[in-house]
């Protein structure tokens, strides 16, 4: 009990002391401060306009670079100033209104083609539509104030929102880091477990894609972030301090997807020995939760976690590699020896990388910087394109996004429609639940609708009960700005607590301005019940895009990134000086293509039972891709970070064939086409040489321990480790890509 009190208490701290929680709270000062200042100089009724502008501005204010930042609130401010005046010049003619309506909600809704600071303007957009209908204006000099005096907030948000950041830089840098930290050691605990849990290697891996998925989004974040605050403010000592975290994650992250093992071979290898693999399992959770705790320092102050629990289960892994040897015997015990050396190896590295982490978390001066030019972070960063061609590409009935415009704009065209039949008061609500709910996936907008109405319900029976309580004004209104600040502070983190708190902020503004703010409570149910069941049926019913049907792309797409990283470790064996930044680059590209197909699998998994085809294919060829990229970075990780023998011409003739490989398996999915191949007398005489070499250096061993040699030493232990890993890991590469052309195929003759 007394731990889950603690436990308790560290989450809140860690959350008001996060950028969540300071974002809400500069939000509502931004909204509430117009409101106070003008009711105290008497000319309040100017007032909501102003508070109306900050708060339809403010969703686009998201972490990233200071500019796309000012860009994205300027732009939301001409649209919603250009939108409200739209709705008002047509609001006495109701068809016009309609129209209106309808062709406004489709043009904002293909805003989101741009990226996703552009799907939070399109956000604004279609919320001025929703706030235009809830405001009246008798005639055109009192829109043009309103619409005035909107954009006016939205210039003031911006003031805000500037110098919140003046005040604390920092804030999003730190929280993105913190998260990416927790993420990372969460990330190494699921890892650790699918080493000795094979019944739940299935459901381990899944949750191991999603965590894939969100480290790789906020790697995308931080380099923006943090590479363009470097431009921006110089080499600073608290840039270069968070730039070597984010670069230690990195190199964790490369490392941890890199060991990704083949757990039928360790299965086999360890059947009746898998207690020698528990320290290794041990060393990873350790690390996990080094990674944890060191993610709390970064947004509360606190002691850095105990190092000797690491050194401890490090120990311990040598042990059982030590005992393993003695249990089995040699040369029987060789290979399972060099598989838990080379983890041992890997967990080694990690250990660094944590250690980096600590100390520049401990302020530890340390002459090494983050050797990053200008030019070469610039590539590091992912652009996002603006032209006009890219919407004309979206202007096809393939299009996933098109689709969603239509569809959204023809749902809130109804739910308007039916809003005014049913003569509903504050029929708007029902616009305002479709718009924030419906998304393009029907699995996302289901679970979004079912948190909306949970969340509206609670929020509802606090308010109500708050209500009978009390019929204070003044706790009412200290009540609205505290549930609006908790509102905007956990709408990302948990959008069903975030919707009680919005519901409880709407009721209590309206307990100040109407006596009966019960009847407030009970449309406010109603319309948000009928908002979300339109949303859900549209989705479903409406121009419907089920994942399955854009997967192509994104397979091709991690196909083609895990042919071009496997050249580029090729080039690294051959010279790591001269093609270690070309390296990096093809593996960040892979990364993101794989993050990429695991949020559409991750989609396609919410899609209903119906609309799963072949689930169970598809899970094949993304588990496939993954593994292939997970032994492409096994062989770059070991060449980075080892000093390695010259590449031998087998390895090239290899890698080629593999390569070559995994481009057919793309032109099958794109054209049907297939590609000339390697003679496959070449590849396996190429397979052969290079087992030789590791049977050699085996043999050369085995007459030195005859010989009395028992103790081994590094260069040797270092040539078996290479000649085994590259042997190995290439031979699995080999089958992978096989199988892989094969489940290529069963795809195609299903979906193409």
């Amino acid at each position: 009990m007394q731990n889950k009190l603690k436990s308790y208490l560290k989450t809140t701290e860690l959350f008001l002391k996060g950028s969540s929680f300071y974002r809400g709270v500069v939000l509502t000062i931004a909204v509430v401060l117009p409101l106070f200042i003008f009711n105290a100089i008497g000319l309040f009724a100017y007032a909501p306009a102003i508070a109306l502008g900050t708060f339809l501005n403010a969703p686009s204010d998201i972490p990233g670079s200071l500019k796309r930042k000012i860009n994205g609130i300027l732009i939301s401010i001409v649209l919603t100033m250009l939108v409200t005046f739209i709705v008002f010049i047509t609001k006495p003619v109701f068809v016009l209104l309609l129209i209106a309506i309808a062709i406004l909600s489709f043009a904002i809704s293909l805003i989101s083609v741009y990226g996703f600071r552009a799907s939070l303007i399109s956000f604004s957009g279609l919320l001025a539509i929703v706030l235009a209908l809830a405001v009246t204006k008798p005639d055109l000099k009192s829109m043009l104030l309103h619409v005035g005096l909107l954009g006016i907030g939205g210039l003031w948000y911006l003031t805000v929102s500037l110098l919140s950041n003046w005040l604390f830089p920092k804030k999003d840098d730190d929280q993105l880091l913190s998260d990416t930290l927790s993420l990372t050691g969460k990330y190494l605990k699921v890892r650790a477990k699918l080493l000795t849990k094979p019944n739940k290697r299935e459901k381990l891996s899944t949750k191991a894609f999603v965590l894939q998925t969100q480290i790789s989004e906020k790697h995308e974040t931080l380099r923006e972030l943090l590479f363009e605050g470097r431009k921006r403010s110089g080499r600073s000592h608290s840039n270069e301090r968070r730039l070597l975290i984010f670069i230690s994650l990195v190199d964790i992250f490369e490392l941890a997807l890199a060991n990704s093992l083949d757990y039928s071979k360790i299965d086999s290898l360890f059947g009746l020995h898998k207690t020698y693999l528990k320290p290794f399992k041990k060393m990873n959770k350790v690390m996990g939760n080094h990674l944890i705790t060191l993610s709390e320092l970064l947004i509360k102050k606190g002691k850095l976690p105990d190092i000797d629990l690491l050194n401890k289960a490090a120990k311990k892994t040598e042990q059982a590699i030590l005992e393993y040897v003695d249990q089995v015997g040699l040369p029987k015990a060789r290979e399972g020896a060099i598989t838990l050396r080379n983890l041992q190896d890997y967990q080694k590295q990690l250990v660094q990388e944590v250690k980096a982490i600590r100390r520049v978390l401990s302020k530890v001066k340390d002459n090494s910087k983050a050797r990053l030019k200008t030019q070469e972070s610039k590539q590091f960063l992912t652009s996002q394109e603006y032209n006009f061609n890219i919407l004309l590409q979206h202007f096809s009935f393939n299009s996933p996004m098109l689709r969603h415009a239509l569809r959204l704009s023809t749902a809130i065209v109804f739910g308007f429609l039916l809003g005014s039949l049913l003569d509903l008061k504050n029929a708007y609500w029902i616009i305002l639940t479709i718009i924030v709910i419906m998304r393009p996936n029907y699995g996302l907008t289901k679970e979004r609708s079912k948190n909306r109405i949970i969340g509206t319900i609670i929020g509802a029976v606090i308010a109500t009960s708050i209500i009978l309580i009390t019929k204070n004004t003044t706790v009412y209104m200290v009540l609205a700005v505290v549930s609006l600040t908790f509102a905007f502070s956990l709408i990302q983190q948990s959008y069903k607590v975030g919707a009680a708190f919005i519901t409880l902020n709407i009721v209590f503004v309206y307990a100040l301005i109407d006596p009966n703010a019960f009847l407030v409570v009970q449309y406010r149910v109603i319309d948000t019940i009928l908002g979300a069941t339109i949303a859900v049926l549209a989705n479903y019913l409406l121009f419907p895009s089920w994942e399955y049907k854009n997967l192509n792309t994104v397979i091709v797409d991690v196909m083609l990134s895990n042919s071009k990283y496997l050249e580029a470790t090729k080039n690294l064996y051959h010279n790591k000086k001269e093609n270690s930044l070309a390296y990096k680059l093809s593996r960040k590209k892979a990364f993101l293509a794989m993050s990429n197909l695991n949020a559409a699998f991750q989609r396609l998994t919410q899609d209903p039972k119906s609309k799963q085809k072949e689930s169970a294919l598809i899970y094949e060829m993304v588990t496939l891709n993954h593994t292939v990229l997970s032994a492409i970075a096994s062989i770059g990780t070991y060449i980075l970070n080892h000093k390695t023998t010259s590449a031998s011409e087998e390895f090239d003739t290899i890698i080629a064939d593999i390569t070559t490989s995994l481009k057919q398996a793309a032109s099958k999915l794109e054209s049907n086409e297939t590609l000339t191949v390697s003679e496959e007398n070449e590849i396996a005489q190429a397979h052969e040489k290079l087992q030789k070499r590791y049977a050699y250096l085996s043999q050369k061993r085995d007459i030195a321990i005859q010989a009395g040699q028992t103790q081994i030493d590094t260069k040797t232990l270092l040539n078996l480790q290479e000649a085994h890993l590259i042997s190995n890991q290439l031979l699995w590469l080999k089958s992978l890509a096989i199988n892989l052309n094969n489940v290529t195929l069963k795809y195609t003759s299903v979906f193409n």
